[in-house]
């Protein structure tokens, strides 16, 4: 089975993913309301972070196959399926909002390591999409090992700067 297949599969049958993604900010607002103001304590951050990881992962997946879409296959918008690629998002995008009227995600075990997802992705995506635009190409004499490297390096090196760009600077005292 492709990726082709299973999106076929999911826009034929769309009830189970309907109900998936909208079980979930339901589960968060439920959870929401009989839980508040205590949603930086067990168990409750716990669902929180089930509910969060449920939904972020599709939604970044969304996220990064409509980037992939638009920029490397040069789909246009109105080719864009609902189920696979829209309805991810707004579930994740709402589910986000509805978690964080009840609790601070910083309250919410793990949920740092999905901003670095995030920005692992995107630096991906952004080394790709520079060397798909300036047509620069495995034409070098460097083997595959040392490109892997360099590549590597260039994650490394975006991911410090994400870090240092948003840190919170702790150490303002003088």
């Amino acid at each position: 089975m492709t990726l082709q297949d299973l999106f076929n599969l999911i826009g034929s049958n769309p009830a189970y993913i309907l109900f998936y993604f909208g079980i979930i900010p339901f589960a968060a607002l439920l959870a929401g309301l009989l839980g508040r103001g205590e949603g930086h304590i067990a168990p409750w951050n716990i669902l929180y972070a089930i509910l969060i990881y449920a939904v972020c992962v599709p939604g970044i997946f969304a996220v990064t196959l409509s980037i992939y879409f638009f920029l490397f296959e040069r789909r246009s918008i109105m080719d864009t399926d609902i189920y696979n690629q829209v309805l991810p998002i707004i579930s994740m995008v709402g589910t986000l909002l509805i978690i964080r009227r009840n609790v601070d995600f910083k309250h919410i075990p793990g949920f740092d390591k999905l901003s670095g997802l995030i920005t692992m992705i995107a630096a991906t995506l952004g080394i790709m999409w520079f060397v798909d635009r300036t047509r620069i190409y495995a034409i070098t004499y460097l083997r595959f090992e040392v490109v892997l490297l360099i590549f590597v390096v260039l994650l490394l090196l975006i991911r410090f700067g994400w870090s240092k760009i948003f840190s919170t600077g702790g150490n303002s005292s003088k």
